[in-house]
């Protein structure tokens, strides 16, 4: 529920409102928008909030209700576009973010020398795996601890700042000097471990698991929110269908649907999407067409020799010109809109 305060409200008359609904076991969230102040309302509204006396208090216009089970995460209750900060990074509401980097850290001479071709090429923040979830317990696993120290070491040499993935959140404590937690695909539905999360102040990149709804995706994204963090970023990156040509099926719809639905930024993974390196270009293309707020990209400097998903990976000189051309496509949609406008 939703409650819209008039435009004379004033800061007692918030005050008296929160007040009220504390007292009834719910939980009030306050936004400001540019004309009139909104009030999201957590909790079991039916039994314990009585419509009518809200509606009678003098400094309440009107009073919506949200069917949605995802509240806080729902563009309803929070109309204006999220922008995630990540170490100094922003995604959302005109704010493209470029996470590129390799699968899994390897050594220290590979992720120095990817995350400094990475930046020349326009990569916004480093990418990169320590702790690796593989299908097989005999495929490489990462280098875990010493890969995050890696990791931390490639983001002083370039000033990138670095996204890289939580196993288990025992794992939290190694995780402080790192700008934003990726929480993959398998872990989406991890929620004693969304809820940890949720209690961090940390940026959280949140994969779509991959057979999730759109509703379960963003029910997800409502632990982490309901325990406290709305820094996240949604990220597509294939779901299972009967196809086979590809890895996965990359769902590029989901992106106006997300904007429809919530006010959190979608970015798209297109490698783990395609899983074929050739197609890697042309789905970031088409995610920047349809209107994604970043994308993330695999670039490893040999990929014929990588440890984790090599054919997927594309070089930095593709990756460069990847780049180029994402930027191409916003620009013109940049010039269609404003012309859209002027007309």
């Amino acid at each position: 529920m939703i409650l819209i305060l008039k435009p004379t409200a004033t800061a007692n008359d918030i005050a008296d409102i929160k007040n009220r609904l504390a007292a009834r076991g719910l939980r009030p969230v306050i936004m400001e928008g540019a004309e009139k102040v909104a009030i999201g309302i957590i909790g079991e509204t039916r039994s314990h909030l009585p419509v009518d006396q809200v509606q009678a208090l003098p400094y309440v216009e009107t009073i919506r209700r949200i069917s949605d089970p995802y509240k806080l995460a729902n563009r309803a209750f929070h109309p204006e576009n999220t922008v995630v900060n990540a170490g100094g990074a922003l995604t959302g509401d005109g704010h493209f973010a470029m996470m590129a980097g390799p699968c899994s850290i390897e050594s220290r001479e590979q992720i120095i020398e990817i995350a400094k071709a990475v930046k020349a090429a326009g990569a916004t923040m480093l990418r990169g795996g320590a702790f690796k979830p593989r299908t097989s317990p005999y495929d490489f696993q990462g280098l875990r601890a010493e890969g995050l120290e890696l990791m931390l070491e490639a983001k002083r040499a370039t000033g990138l700042p670095i996204v890289t993935e939580i196993m288990s959140i025992d794992h939290l404590p190694l995780f402080e000097d790192v700008d934003m937690i990726q929480v993959g695909a398998r872990s989406m539905q991890n929620f004693e471990m969304l809820k940890e999360l949720g209690k961090t102040k940390k940026p959280i990149l949140l994969k779509r698991g991959l057979c999730a709804t759109v509703k379960e995706l963003l029910m997800a994204a409502e632990y982490i929110m309901a325990s406290g963090n709305d820094q996240i970023v949604l990220c597509e990156r294939g779901i299972r269908t009967y196809e086979t040509a590809t890895r996965n099926t990359l769902d590029l719809s989901v992106i106006p649907v997300l904007h429809e639905r919530t006010h959190l930024p979608v970015v798209i993974d297109p490698s783990h999407a395609t899983g074929v390196a050739r197609y890697v270009p042309a789905m970031a293309a088409a995610a920047a067409a349809a209107g994604a707020d970043g994308l993330m990209i695999e670039v490893h400097n040999n990929p014929a020799a990588a440890l984790c998903d090599g054919p997927q990976s594309i070089t930095p000189d593709t990756f460069e010109e990847l780049c180029r051309r994402v930027e191409a496509v916003r620009t013109a949609l940049a010039v269609h809109d404003e012309e859209a406008r002027a007309a």
